[in-house]
């Protein structure tokens, strides 16, 4: 039996950060996909107060938050380092996971949200975009031009932001506005450290028409019930 084990969904880059932390580090484990409509009593247990993926466990213990995850992962297994060795680029690494990860509701919202939710989200996508734009100018990754924690945490904005805006017919990142971060987005997938574990960009779009198709179906059909 593994001693590591990691519930998630496919097609969360949250669970994605946890598994690309684990092969970068060399670490064995076996994968539990979760059902986002009928959680198992085995999440429900390990991560009653979110009630969220992922959840690593490691010799029976359960660690949660993929933030947390990764800073566990790389400060228990041996292989190469996730965080920069060096505390200043270290703390320049947490800061922009930070900045990143707390723009997901965000995100989510200018695609998901409604009326002025969804207006207000657009712009703060679009303010953050502007903030990236201008810290990614001639820069393959976010530290010391070498990958590592923030890149893993930048996966959302590297890969879905793009497979969002196709699925959702709507277009917030465009070359002419932000012409350093699409630069750097397509460097990022074609990079070997970040294809090689990145989902495919076709499965992610397919699962999210089916999604959106599936959204705009039900709002229908709750208009006629009116």
């Amino acid at each position: 039996m593994a001693q590591v084990k990691l519930l998630g969904f496919w097609y969360s880059p949250f669970t994605h950060r946890v598994e690309w932390a684990l092969k970068i580090k060399g670490v064995k484990y076996e994968y539990i996909e979760e059902d986002r409509y009928n959680k198992s009593s085995l999440l429900l247990e390990l991560n009653p107060i979110y009630k969220k993926v992922p959840v690593l466990i490691h010799n029976g213990k359960p660690i949660i938050d993929s933030m947390v995850i990764l800073e566990y992962i790389d400060e228990t297994f041996e292989g190469p380092s996730i965080l920069p060795k060096d505390s200043h680029d270290r703390a320049l690494a947490r800061f922009w996971a930070k900045f990143l990860d707390d723009k997901v509701v965000t995100v989510v919202n200018a695609f998901l949200g409604k009326g002025e939710e969804q207006e207000k989200a657009k712009e703060e996508v679009c303010e953050m975009l502007k903030i990236l734009d201008n810290e990614l100018k001639d820069k393959t990754f976010f530290v010391a031009n070498k990958f590592g924690y923030a890149d893993i945490v930048a996966n959302l904005v590297g890969l879905w932001l793009g497979v969002f805006q196709e699925g959702f017919g709507i277009e917030l990142v465009t070359s002419e506005k932000f012409p350093n971060f699409c630069g750097w987005r397509d460097e990022y997938v074609k990079c070997s450290q970040v294809k090689e574990y990145l989902p495919s960009r076709n499965d992610l779009l397919a699962f999210f028409q089916v999604f959106v198709r599936a959204q705009v179906a039900a709002a229908a059909s709750a208009s006629t019930k009116k």
